[in-house]
């Protein structure tokens, strides 16, 4: 009996002494080098300046009588006319999208990438990154506030501005939890509003785009979410067109 209670004793304390040790430390994740070096690059150059400097740098001003039309976006730009659609041929319209970029980030290169090249007038389509938190939680006031801000920059430097709708989504395939689609109403409904009180265009895409459940139609993606393909780029295309027009009808700011 006094050997049975001195084993059970043992295997208490035993068992008291596991229970006691903390939980092992989770290991850190590992990364490549070409991943280091990413993030490396986007903590040096968070807005992506470097995209376009050396672009921007070379090209020469407007010639006389020349209606430059910046393009400012994320990915939606970013391929229009690189990897889908046509980006107007034989106009003297200049892409500056570049993918996954937010408001924020698009209102830092605003000097850079659009200002800087004389443009009469800047189409301007972001927004929906915002929404998927690319750059981190971001309130609709936020947001606003970076449309605002470079409405303002545009206007000071007698720059027409056209404002886009953003297109319709209803889900993100990189962030799914995130369920756009109200969201994107909500804030075209605040472009279309801003856009008639200062007197813009406003750029409506999303009529056009949209499926029942507020969503891009699968059949205009390449990705059954928010990024055209060839067939959306050519619904797009003369909403474009007639945009622009009718800024560069308007007298500059």
């Amino acid at each position: 009996m006094r050997r049975t209670i001195l084993c059970l004793a043992a295997a208490l304390v035993c068992v008291g002494t596991i229970a006691a040790q903390p939980a092992p430390a989770p290991q850190p994740q590992q990364f490549t080098v070409a991943q280091i070096e990413d993030m490396q690059a986007r903590l040096q150059d968070w807005p992506d300046l470097a995209r376009y400097r050396d672009d921007d740098a070379k090209l020469p001003p407007p010639a006389p009588g020349e209606n430059r039309v910046v393009f400012l976006g994320d990915s939606i730009t970013d391929a229009w006319g690189r990897t889908h659609g046509k980006f107007f041929p034989g106009k003297p319209w200049i892409n500056r999208g570049i993918s996954g970029q937010t408001t924020p980030q698009m209102l830092v290169r605003f000097q850079q990438d659009v200002l800087a090249l004389h443009p009469a007038a800047v189409v301007i389509l972001a927004g929906t990154n915002d929404i998927a938190q690319n750059t981190g939680p971001e309130s609709m006031s936020a947001i606003e506030d970076n449309f605002r801000s470079m409405v303002t920059l545009a206007q000071a430097s007698h720059v027409r501005v056209v404002l886009s709708s953003v297109l319709p989504a209803s889900r993100y395939n990189w962030r799914p939890t995130i369920q756009p689609a109200e969201k994107i109403r909500e804030l075209n409904q605040w472009l279309r509003s801003y856009a008639a009180e200062q007197h813009l265009v406003y750029l409506n895409y999303y009529p056009a785009l949209v499926n029942d459940e507020g969503g891009m139609k699968p059949e205009l993606t390449t990705d059954g979410t928010v990024h055209p393909n060839d067939a959306g780029y050519a619904i797009m295309e003369p909403l474009a067109e007639k945009a622009v027009a009718e800024a560069l009808s308007q007298p500059a700011p």
